[in-house]
């Protein structure tokens, strides 16, 4: 559909940067500000270490259960709106947990702010798939991609000066709450990006984007079954990877915590680290581009595993917060390379004609890991060590990279 829509060298991109990127950084702004104080939060109001490795994980859990009524949403009030109302959403989750006094009640908010970053990612995924060449796809992917690690790269900084500034860590929430009325005020002040690119020789076919996600309706169960083989196959490895994705803005701070970092000190050592993350976006998407799709996939995820297995063999090592920063730089020297990866490999995989189905059903699987990974970190935290949840948690990532290099090539369009 993508090749209806706009040539390889006709396609707008200044429209896409403006509609689509920059609401993107600010919503990731203000996410990427709260997600290091968290743990430290939740501490504050009384819970454990484990009890608070659960509460960050309510973002991703958040997540997974937004992606049920996501695509409904995003087809009957369009991209544009569907955006406005996450970031008003995500505004509310702010509000319960600024005005949290108990564990759980921040857990709700967190919650809150997950089920609108689903319905976000939904439709600017979506959008993206319907509207770029598939000669660009995986660098447009990466750079949508990238947009969200910068998001993450500026919120620890901004964290850090106002906790600095303030003495509470609670405050960072402010930074959200800031991102997602700007976010608003863009989308609001910006065409919807949909018409935007709409070109007359479309005017005989349906509005691409409503009606791929209108399709998505008919029942994310429906599709799961449909494609239950890829599903299952290059699907789970997708999911390990998203664990190990979420793993890292879970375990980081929950390891900063128990070495005894201040919340400053972490804010500025993950800020550091999506630097280097947000360094790699673009050789990414190129390499999935020119080589392929496992060349990135892969080696991005034997680097997460081999750095959750080196991180959980250094707690107790002397200079703790040394190796910390060094396993967190590996952590984002693996991670950055893979930046747009699933989102690339689940646009090659879905239906060209209709992707929204497919697409529904395959963030929904990432996302079934990316809250996984949390909870495991939880659980066994609670019944053996955090450093044994890093170590689960790296055997994981080998898994995940040995079922990708066995299954992606049989599947995808561009292995």
């Amino acid at each position: 559909m993508a090749d209806v829509t706009a040539s390889d060298n006709d396609f707008p991109w200044r429209s896409v940067v403006t509609s689509i990127f920059l609401p993107t950084l600010l919503f990731s702004i203000g996410e990427g500000a709260i997600l290091p104080i968290l743990p430290v939060v939740a501490s504050q109001l009384g819970s454990g270490l484990a009890g608070a490795g659960l509460i960050a994980a309510m973002v991703v859990v958040g997540e997974l259960v937004g992606d049920v009524p996501a695509g409904a949403i995003v087809s009957r009030v369009g991209e544009r709106v569907s955006m406005i109302g996450a970031a008003l959403l995500a505004s509310i989750g702010v509000g319960v947990s600024l005005a949290a006094a108990t564990p759980w009640v921040l857990g709700v908010g967190i919650f809150l702010i997950g089920l609108a970053t689903s319905v976000f990612a939904l439709a600017r995924h979506a959008f993206m798939t319907s509207y770029v060449p598939l000669t660009y796809r995986a660098r447009a992917l990466s750079t949508l991609g990238g947009t969200f690690r910068l998001g993450y790269l500026i919120g620890p900084f901004l964290t850090a000066a106002v906790v600095s500034s303030t003495g509470e860590a609670s405050s960072a929430f402010w930074i959200q709450l800031a991102g997602c009325a700007g976010t608003g005020i863009v989308l609001l002040l910006l065409r919807d990006p949909e018409a935007s690119l709409r070109r007359p020789t479309m005017d005989a076919i349906a509005d691409p984007g409503a009606t791929e996600l209108a399709a998505e309706s008919r029942g994310l169960l429906t599709t799961i079954r449909a494609n239950g083989r890829v599903l299952a196959t290059v699907g789970t490895g997708s999911a390990l990877v998203a664990a190990l994705r979420a793993s890292r803005q879970v375990l980081l701070p929950l390891w900063a915590v128990s070495i005894g970092l201040g919340e400053t000190s972490t804010a500025v050592i993950i800020g550091i680290a999506g630097a280097v993350d947000f360094a790699l976006f673009y050789a990414g998407g190129w390499i999935m581009d020119r080589f392929g799709r496992q060349w990135v996939a892969v080696p991005s995820m034997v680097g997460l595993g081999i750095g959750h297995l080196v991180l959980a063999a250094t707690h107790d090592l002397p200079a703790p917060v040394a190796w910390f920063v060094a396993v967190a730089m590996f952590l984002s020297l693996a991670n950055g390379i893979g930046a747009g990866m699933l989102m690339t490999i689940g646009a090659d995989l879905a239906d060209p004609a209709d992707p929204a189905p497919f697409l529904g059903a395959w963030r929904f699987t990432n996302d079934s890991g990316a809250a996984l990974a949390p909870l495991v970190i939880s659980g066994v935290t609670a019944l053996a060590s955090l450093p044994a949840a890093a170590a689960v948690l790296g055997l994981m990532g080998l898994g995940g990279a040995a079922i990708l290099r066995r299954h992606l090539p049989r599947y995808s369009t561009k292995p």
